[in-house]
């Protein structure tokens, strides 16, 4: 449903909002947390607009958003964004050749996204490193 980043302290496995990766020891630029949640501006993304999955996943999100308690963020498979933090969408049916806004976004400003490596369309490339 939600993940409570402030009761996963002791838990054995980090949670996403650390700076380290279960990856190929790559750090991770931009945390997922609620503040890049709600700041986020890949829902209104161009490359998202047609996508139904997109659609349905921002409807459904943005209801649990509401309900969750202070401090919770809705599983990054459930929020259709911050694809800079958690990389490629689990949409299949987005469209990469639309013009992407990251450019345009708060959370791409703050990390200072214009030289990390993808700089853009994140939802297609990968989350930034």
């Amino acid at each position: 449903m939600g993940r409570n980043i402030s009761t996963e302290e002791g838990s054995p496995i980090p949670p996403r909002d650390r700076d380290i990766t279960f990856e190929r020891s790559t750090n991770f630029l931009v945390p997922y947390n609620r503040a890049n949640v709600n700041r986020c501006r890949c829902p209104q993304c161009p490359v998202q607009d047609d996508s139904q999955c997109a659609q349905d996943k921002f409807k459904s999100s943005k209801q649990l958003m509401e309900n969750l308690p202070e401090g919770e963020v809705p599983d990054p498979e459930d929020f259709p964004g911050v694809y800079c933090s958690e990389g490629e969408a689990t949409c299949s049916d987005l469209d990469p050749d639309r013009k992407c806004i990251c450019g345009s976004c708060e959370v791409w400003k703050e990390y200072d996204l214009k030289d990390a490596n993808p700089n853009n369309h994140f939802c297609h490339n990968g989350r930034a490193t």
